[in-house]
């Protein structure tokens, strides 16, 4: 065969799961001028191990909303078990493992139906060798074929293992080594050495009325059941990831379970939360606390982590109970092979007599149980990954060895596991095996590099240098620190076909109101993607932003909230969504809470994460959860802005105005210089000092830190205007205050026709300070108007009330205020915000000669925390009228 037509070729080695999907994957992304050929002995494609049974009561031990072959459709499995196999499938039940077989299978096949995508070639042959041939590699078969080819993906499982029989039992026929291609008997006992789900599976399909299936196994562990309707993961504790050492990491996760267990009662949404941060904890394990965990914790930990379905939990149960099942501990001593039976002694004495011994101890992990790695290893080409399972491999499974990096030669699935710890679920499988095939798309059609990719792990479809302004510019962004714009603006000039910083630069143009350049930005990206092969992940960022730009608030909010849900690592788009001191984001409330939560699968411990998971925490008044991970993101970064905020309002919400005041100078002193809203820190500051009822502070702070000539844009608003209000109806600050000043530099559409229900509302408290009450009546009209219901419930009634308190009307201004300050979450932003109108009630009410009602208001925030400026308010609100008067 010619080179050249081993430069169109790339050949998978494994047509299970795993190597399937990898196949697929490059089928679909590969012209018709490029062949896969995926090699296998076996007859069957998509099964492998895992999936080739042929029994409907073998089922998935994952439901089916968790087994989607597709990263980004995660509801690819259910819609097609609903189209398939059964209408009324649910995404809580568990497929038969035959049925998510033909589904692989079926990926495949449809792939290959479409004439323009690359050709697939199904070898029915063992690999026996590869080695490396100029800029490709030489594939040798069992059955004398040679394949020249461009890349190779390895995707082979690993094969169970019998160096634990006795030489007697190894070479009897009734050894079952491999049960899913060997039968078990239909007459007689049986023994099962292993206790996982494979001995699970075995034993309901070996059940039968007059047999006894007898389990050995050291630790004598079965895999716990799922429970329905499960509990979502918790997140894992704050700075798990820099634990030191195997005995710190087991405290700290039996601390997990135990906080789990105690919040929830279900120790599953601990384990299902350590997710996210498996492979973290593994890696930073060293190579002897490795072994020790394989010896000590392995089964522990696997049968926790790998549960088996209700249904087949309970078809175990049922065996057991019916007396057809014992289990011992132990291990097999010795066999006697007789004519009819083989007698095996256990090593604490036991004696039984069984038709067959059935190997369940799972796939061997090294690589001398599988003859093509071993050659392999003996060329150089693979080499033992830690604790000697499987081979070694990079971050994106290129596999490590004497190649050079541009010859792309990768893996999927169990031969990864050295690295990752766990890499067979299908979960893991399926990132993998989409992410190895877009390495093998990309090598070849001429990339011989790797793309940069930004801190979580995107790709950034760009050079090196640009990258690396890039990265910059995000961690800014991630920090709130100022120099965010710019940086994008650097990478953007390095690398004119940009296109995630162009994009960028137009999101944070729009969301900002910052400048009014978004538009040539947004076309800029829109040039440079028709010239640039993206990933999907950029693709989908430069879509949602396009729809967010160029369409209504809330399709435009639909979009970049569908793209945070399919790339929930683009820590840039979730930033945006998320409610901050940066952005008014796209969710408030509860859907804040949801979103957040939802993302801890994805970024574990992250500091920055843990930051806005902390905000959340404070929202919902889990101060103790708020502080300690506000603390552990500060410890990593410093310079956290969303964990000094979040911790602002811990201090803030439970009344310790003097540390608060204290912590936050210094950090304002410290680090604000380099803040971005660094206004809004000073506000936070100026509010203890208020709440302290130190006036002279709150004005010396306001000159020095959040006049208009120190802050700008909506921050004016949002900090200085909404304090100098804060200062009037608090009776704090009645005379001089520099309103016009503020509301000469405030965006004059915040006053008019505001973006958001947020920035109405602080529209809204300006203008009532600036005492107009026409400009009032014409914003509550405006948003009687709105499209958006908030603007229609909410904002139109406060401005009316505003009205009310600007035109002394206060008994209407009371009953106004009551009802809307009923009903505030929806505005967005934090509570401690949307107290301004709390505050206005209250003076409202006083002013109506109803201070009793406006004591009860006080009343309910005293309760809460202490304020001497909320004490002076209610004894003044409360003190008797002089006769005089």
């Amino acid at each position: 065969m010619g080179t050249n037509e081993g430069d169109c070729r790339v050949v998978v080695v494994g047509a299970g799961a795993g190597g399937t999907l990898v196949a697929t994957h490059l089928v679909t992304a590969l012209s018709s001028r490029f062949r896969v050929e995926l090699v296998d002995p076996a007859p069957t494609t998509g099964r492998g191990q895992a999936y080739s049974t042929t029994d409907d009561r073998h089922l998935l031990n994952v439901p089916a909303s968790g087994m989607s072959a597709f990263p980004r459709d995660p509801e690819h499995f259910l819609r097609w078990l609903r189209n398939h196999h059964d209408p009324t499938f649910q995404p809580h039940d568990f497929a038969p493992r035959a049925v998510f077989g033909r589904y692989v299978e079926s990926l495949l096949t449809a792939a290959t139906e479409f004439p323009g995508n690359a050709r697939l070639v199904r070898r029915r042959a063992e690999v026996v060798d590869v080695a490396g041939s100029g800029d490709g590699f030489v594939v040798e078969l069992s059955d004398g074929d040679r394949i020249e080819a461009r890349a190779v993906v390895l995707a082979t499982s690993s094969r169970p293992g019998t160096g634990w029989a006795p030489p007697e039992l190894a070479d009897d026929p009734r050894l079952v080594a491999d049960p899913w291609t060997q039968p078990i008997p239909e007459v007689g006992d049986v023994l099962m050495l292993g206790s996982g789900l494979t001995m699970v599976d075995l034993a309901i399909s070996a059940d039968r009325p007059d047999r006894t299936v007898h389990v050995v196994s050291r630790t004598d562990a079965v895999p716990h059941p799922h429970v329905l309707p499960t509990t979502p993961p918790v997140p894992p504790p704050p700075g798990i990831t820099r634990t030191q050492g195997l005995d710190a990491l087991r405290s700290t996760i039996a601390a997990h379970v135990d906080t789990t267990v105690e919040a929830t009662g279900d120790w599953r949404a601990a384990i299902d939360g350590l997710r996210p941060v498996t492979a973290q904890l593994w890696r930073g394990l060293s190579d002897a606390d490795k072994r020790r965990f394989i010896a000590d914790d392995a089964r522990s930990w696997d049968v926790h982590r790998h549960r088996m379905a209700p249904a087949t939990a309970r078809r175990f149960d049922a065996i057991a109970n019916a007396g057809r099942l014992e289990r011992h501990r132990g291990t097999i001593a010795a066999v006697r092979a007789g004519a009819q039976a083989l007698h095996v002694t256990l090593d604490d004495g036991t004696e039984l007599r069984v038709a067959a011994v059935v190997n369940c101890t799972g796939p061997v992990g090294s690589i001398a149980a599988d003859p093509l790695l071993t050659r392999l290893a003996q060329t150089g080409l693979v080499r033992p990954g830690p604790a000697g399972l499987g081979i070694d491999t990079a971050d994106d499974g290129r596999i490590l060895g004497t190649l050079p990096d541009h010859l792309p030669f990768l893996a999927v699935g169990s031969l990864r596991r050295g690295n990752l710890w766990e890499s067979t679920a299908m979960p893991e499988i399926r990132e993998q095996a989409y992410d190895v095939a877009r390495v093998v798309s990309r090598s070849m059609h001429g990339e011989s590099r790797g793309r940069p990719v930004d801190p979580y792990g995107l790709t950034l479809s760009t050079s090196a240098g640009a990258a690396e302004r890039y990265n910059a510019a995000l961690g800014r962004l991630l920090r709130l620190q100022d120099g965010v714009e710019d940086g994008l603006a650097a990478a953007v000039a390095e690398d004119e076909g940009f296109v995630q910083a162009h994009a960028a630069l137009a999101l944070l143009g729009h969301e900002w109101g910052t400048n009014n350049h978004w538009q040539a930005s947004l076309r800029a990206a829109h040039r440079a993607a028709a010239g640039r092969h993206l990933d999907d992940r950029e693709s989908s960022f430069l879509d949602a932003v396009t729809t967010r730009l160029r369409t209504d608030e809330a399709t435009g909010a639909a979009a970049l909230l569908r793209h945070v849900r399919l790339f929930p690592r683009d820590a840039l788009a979730v930033s945006v969504a998320v409610p901050t001191v940066a952005f008014g984001g796209l969710t408030s409330g509860t859907q804040t809470a949801e979103l957040v939560e939802s993302l801890g699968r994805s970024y574990g411990d992250d500091w920055w994460y843990a930051g806005q998971l902390a905000f959340v925490r404070q929202d919902q008044e889990r101060w103790a959860e708020a502080e300690e991970l506000s603390s552990y993101a500060l410890s990593v970064e410093p310079a956290s802005g969303h964990a000094v905020h979040a911790r602002a309002h811990v201090f803030y919400e439970t009344g310790d105005h003097v540390a608060g005041l204290a912590w936050l100078d210094e950090w304002i002193r410290s680090r604000g210089p380099e803040a971005n809203h660094r206004s809004h820190f000073s506000w936070h500051a100026a509010l203890h000092e208020l709440m302290q009822d130190d006036v002279e502070a709150v004005r010396r702070r306001y000159a020095r830190e959040l006049a208009p000539s120190v802050v700008s844009g909506s921050r004016v608003v949002v900090d200085s205007g909404a304090l100098l209000w804060r200062g009037r109806v608090t009776g704090a600050w009645t005379d001089d205050l520099p309103v016009g000043e503020v509301r000469a530099q405030a965006p004059v559409e915040w006053l008019t026709s505001p973006p958001t229900p947020f920035a109405a509302m602080h529209g809204a408290v300006l203008l009532a300070a600036d005492g107009d009450a026409a400009g009032l009546v014409r914003l509550a009209a405006e948003s009687a108007r709105h499209e958006d219901r908030v603007f229609r419930d909410v904002v139109s009634p406060l401005c009316s009330g505003l009205v009310d308190v600007v035109e002394e009307r206060w008994d209407e201004a009371s009953a106004t205020l009551t009802s809307v300050v009923a009903r505030m979450a929806p505005l967005g932003g934090s509570k401690a915000q949307r107290e301004v109108v709390e505050d206005t009630l209250v003076h409202a009410l006083a002013m109506a000669g109803r201070g009793a009602e406006a004591a009860a208001v006080l009343d309910e925030r005293l309760s809460r925390r202490s304020s001497a400026l909320d004490a002076r308010r209610r004894a003044a609100v409360l003190a008797p009228v002089p006769a005089d008067l």
